[in-house]
This record gives C-alpha cells, sequence and structure tokens, in this order.
C-alpha cells in the first residue's frame, strides 16, 4: 500500500488497532454486496464481525464508526425490502413483537434478568448492565431517548459470578435490530 491513501488513521506506538487487511478485506466484500443487491452479507454481519488486533492497525474507533453506519445502510436496505414484499404493518408488528420480547427480559427483578457464570468464572457486572436495561425499558415504555451508537457502545465491567456475556450481547443485538428497524 505504498503511497496509497489510507482508509482509516493508524494506531500509534504501542496502541494496537485492527488488523489492516482483514478490516480491508471485510470492507470490499461488503461494498460489494451492497452494491449488488446481495445477501451474503446483512446488518447483523457488520455488527457481528470482528477483526484481529495488531500493532500499526487501523484505529479501532474510527473503524467502528465506519462500521456502524455501514451496518445502519444494511438495515435501512433489509427494512425497504421487507416492507416491500410483506407491507409496513408486518414489519411494524414484526418490530413490535421483537421489543415486547426485550421487555419481557428486562422486566425480570434485577440481579436476575440474565443467567450468571459460576463463582469461578467472569460474566458482566449485573449492576452495570442493570442500569442499561432500566435505561433501555425506559426507552421502550416511555420514549427516553436512546440512540444506537449507545446501545452498540454499551460496555460492562467483568466480574465473577456474573451475567452471562452471550446473553447480554443478544439481548443487545436484538435491541440495535428494533431500533434499526423503526428508523
Amino acid at each position: 500500500m505504498s503511497g496509497a491513501t489510507q482508509p482509516f488513521p493508524l494506531a500509534q506506538g504501542r496502541e494496537k488497532g485492527y488488523d489492516r487487511e482483514a478490516v480491508d478485506e471485510f470492507l470490499a466484500k461488503a461494498r460489494g454486496t451492497f452494491e449488488q443487491g446481495a445477501s451474503a452479507i446483512d446488518a447483523r454481519a457488520v455488527r457481528e464481525v470482528a477483526f484481529p488486533l495488531r500493532r500499526g492497525g487501523y484505529q479501532i474507533a474510527a473503524v467502528d464508526a465506519a462500521l456502524g453506519r455501514i451496518e445502519d445502510a444494511f438495515a435501512a436496505r433489509e427494512r425497504e425490502r421487507a416492507i416491500a414484499t410483506g407491507g409496513a404493518e408486518v414489519w411494524v408488528e414484526r418490530a413490535r413483537a421483537e421489543a415486547q420480547v426485550i421487555l419481557d427480559r428486562m422486566s425480570r427483578p434485577k440481579g436476575r434478568r440474565f443467567d450468571r457464570v459460576s463463582w469461578l468464572s467472569y460474566g458482566y457486572a449485573p449492576d452495570e448492565v442493570d442500569l442499561v436495561a432500566d435505561r433501555l425499558t425506559r426507552y421502550f415504555e416511555a420514549g427516553e431517548p436512546v440512540t444506537v451508537e449507545q446501545v452498540r457502545a454499551a460496555a460492562f465491567r467483568l466480574v465473577r459470578g456474573g451475567y452471562r456475556e452471550e446473553q447480554v450481547d443478544a439481548l443487545l443485538d436484538a435491541v440495535v435490530d428494533v431500533m434499526l428497524a423503526v428508523r
């Protein structure tokens, strides 16, 4: 890549960034998929992509911001296709049903909203997850402002006996799906 402009700033010094080759390869595949209207990649695949960390890699925040915009574009296309196929009422009803499943999970008592890992293992700090769950409940029930970017950026400390990470992550993914569906 000598002389070529970098699509993202590079991590500096000892800081690690996303592997440039892996990012470039994924973005090329995403662009091709989007331009061809194919279904090889969808909004969820963009959200769930992970890249190895390397010294001299792309700055993580810059790549994550771009991935957020790409996910939004794929989600908008998926919404348009679903509405064209099944109608807006079907799309809205599906989003409403998904939101209800999320609310049912978040209405469980604090400290018991998700399965816990054993006391010998680490999981997400329940008090931190419960704070986010309470805020998301207010978003769904009362329209309290929360952005997709805030949900994507949610991070929790790891503690012994915490909530099972996979369950929390799956719920946050579902929240993003619903938020993108109703944009």
